[in-house]
C-alpha cells in the first residue's frame, strides 16, 4: 500500500517528498465511503475486534498470500465493510472483501488546475502550432481564450454540462478522485455563471471531490478590446458579486502573465474577491516572469499555478508561504514551453504539486498519470517525488488534503488497485501501459 499517513500530513515539502509511506501486506477496510482502518494484515484481528479477522485467508487465497510478487497488497472494503461475516459482534458491518492478489494499493491521483467547462475543442489550432505560430500569436488572432469563449457563449448550460461530464468521467477512469474545475471560458457575467452552475451539477454527479474556480480574469473579452481596466471593474463590481451572492466559487483565479492581466489587475480582483471571502489561486509566471508570484503570496494565494518562468526571487517568495508551487507539465508538453524548475524549488525546501491543466488549447489532456511521468522525464523527479506531487500536494492545492490525498482513517475511501506490475517506478517509466485494475471513489469502483 503506498500513499498511507496519519490525519497531520497536510503537504510534503524539500526532502520529505521523496519519502513514500508504504505497508507491505496490508488490509484496508472502509464503510461508507470513508477509511477507517488499514496496516499490516497481522493487526487485522485486533483491529477489526473479530476472530474473523485472523481467520481471513485460511484456505481462500485472502489474508496471508496478500502481496507476494511485489509484497503490497490490500482488503478493500467496498461501500459499507469488509467480509460477508465480517463484524457479526464486532461493530462493523458485513461487506465485499476484494482480494488484491499481489497489486498495489495507491492513493487516487488529485488534480489541482484543470479547465473543463468549455465547448467542443480547438484542433484548428493544433495545427497553427504545428505551422509555427506561438499561443500569444493565435491570441492575437482572435483564437485561443477569445475562441472557446465565442464557442460557449453559442453553447446550452445543459450542452456544456454534458461535454464536461464526458471529460470529468475519463479523468475519474484514469484514477482522478478529486478535482479543481475553473470557469474562464466565459467572459461576461451570463457566461461565468453559466460554467459555475454547470460545475456546481458536477459535485452533485459525480463521486470524486470537486472545487470550483471562478476565473473571469482569463482574457479581456473582444467586447471590451482596449479597455482592459473597465473588464478589471466589471469582474469587481459586477461578476464577483453575482458570483458570492449564489455562492458558486471556492476560490478566485487570476490569468497573471504577460499579455493578459497586470500584478496591478491581479491586486484589484484579489482584494475585491478577498471582501467576499472567496480564497485565490494564480495563473503565474506561464509565458514570462510576471510578478504574479509575488502578489498571490501576498494575498495568501492557496496556489500560484504554471511557474514554467521563474527564477530566485520566485524562490524567495515562497520561503515560508502557504501558498503551493503547483507545476503543470502538460502545458509545457503541448505547447513547447520550458518545463518548471521542481529540482530548484524542492533543493529550497519548497514542496511541489503537479496538475493537468486539462483544458482545450494548451493541455488538451487529464491524465494525471501523464502527468506524474512528465514529472519524472522532464523534470527529474523521482517516482516518489511525482507520485506526491500528484496527490497529497495537489489535494493540499485546492484546500482538500483533510479529505483526500492519501490513504488516512477518516478521508474518503479513494484508491487505486494497480494492475501486477512490479513496483511504483513501473507507473511513470511505461507510462502509457495501462496500469488501473480497480478504481475506487468514496469507496464505490468508477
Amino acid at each position: 500500500m503506498i500513499g498511507c499517513s496519519t490525519a497531520s500530513l497536510r503537504r510534503k515539502e524539500g526532502e520529505q517528498m521523496q519519502h513514500l509511506d508504504t505497508i507491505k501486506n496490508a488490509f484496508l477496510y472502509c464503510s461508507n465511503g470513508i477509511i477507517e482502518a488499514f496496516g499490516p494484515m497481522a493487526e487485522l484481528a485486533s483491529v477489526l475486534g473479530s476472530g474473523l479477522g485472523a481467520e481471513l485467508g485460511k484456505g481462500s487465497g485472502l489474508g496471508a498470500e496478500l502481496g507476494k510478487g511485489s509484497g503490497i497488497g490490500s482488503e478493500l472494503g467496498k461501500g459499507s465493510g469488509i467480509g460477508s461475516e465480517l463484524g457479526k459482534g464486532s461493530g462493523f458491518e458485513a461487506g465485499e472483501v476484494i482480494d488484491a492478489e499481489g497489486r498495489l494499493v495507491l492513493a487516487s491521483f488529485c488534480d489541482a488546475h484543470t479547465h473543463l467547462i468549455y465547448a467542443g475543442s480547438r484542433e484548428e489550432e493544433f495545427l497553427d502550432k504545428i505551422n509555427g505560430l506561438s499561443y500569444e500569436e493565435i491570441a492575437e488572432r482572435g483564437g485561443g481564450i477569445l475562441n472557446s469563449a465565442a464557442l460557449l457563449h453559442r453553447t446550452s448550460e445543459e450542452e456544456l454540462y454534458s461535454q464536461a461530464m464526458t471529460r470529468v468521467r475519463e479523468m475519474m477512469r484514469m484514477g482522478t478522485g478529486a478535482m479543481e474545475i475553473k470557469s474562464g471560458y466565459g467572459l461576461s457575467l451570463e457566461d461565468e455563471i453559466k460554467s459555475l452552475r454547470v460545475i456546481a451539477r458536477i459535485k452533485k454527479s459525480v463521486p470524486a471531490l470537486v472545487r470550483a474556480t471562478f476565473l473571469g480574469a482569463h482574457a479581456v473579452p473582444a467586447s471590451y478590446k482596449g479597455r482592459q481596466t473597465d473588464y478589471v471593474e466589471h469582474i469587481c463590481r459586477d461578476m464577483l458579486p453575482a458570483v458570492a451572492a449564489e455562492g458558486l466559487a471556492d476560490f478566485v483565479d487570476v490569468f497573471c502573465d504577460k499579455g493578459f492581466f497586470t500584478v496591478e489587475d491581479t491586486d484589484k480582483i484579489l482584494s475585491a474577491a478577498a471582501k467576499f471571502g472567496i480564497p485565490a489561486k494564480i495563473h503565474a509566471n506561464e509565458l514570462d516572469i510576471s510578478g504574479g508570484v509575488q502578489i498571490g503570496v501576498k494575498h495568501g494565494a492557496l496556489s500560484v499555478d504554471h511557474l514554467e518562468r521563474t527564477g530566485e526571487a520566485e524562490i524567495a517568495a515562497l520561503q515560508g508561504a502557504r501558498t503551493m508551487p503547483t507545476m503543470l507539465p502538460g502545458s509545457s508538453f503541448f505547447l513547447g514551453l520550458p518545463y518548471s524548475n521542481a529540482r530548484g524549488f524542492i533543493a529550497a525546501g519548497l514542496p511541489v504539486a503537479l496538475s493537468s491543466d486539462y483544458n482545450p488549447g494548451s493541455s488538451p489532456s487529464g491524465d494525471m498519470r501523464f502527468v506524474m511521468a512528465q514529472g519524472c522525464i522532464k523534470m527529474r523527479l523521482t517516482p516518489a517525488e511525482s507520485f506526491n506531487a500528484c496527490t497529497i500536494n495537489s489535494a493540499y492545492a485546492m484546500g482538500v488534503e483533510s479529505l483526500v490525498g492519501s490513504i488516512c482513517k477518516g478521508k474518503f475511501a479513494n484508491f487505486i488497485i494497480t494492475e501486477k506490475i512490479p513496483s511504483l517506478n513501473y507507473i511513470p517509466y511505461c507510462y502509457s501501459s495501462p496500469f488501473i485494475w480497480k478504481h475506487f471513489i468514496k469507496g464505490e469502483e468508477v
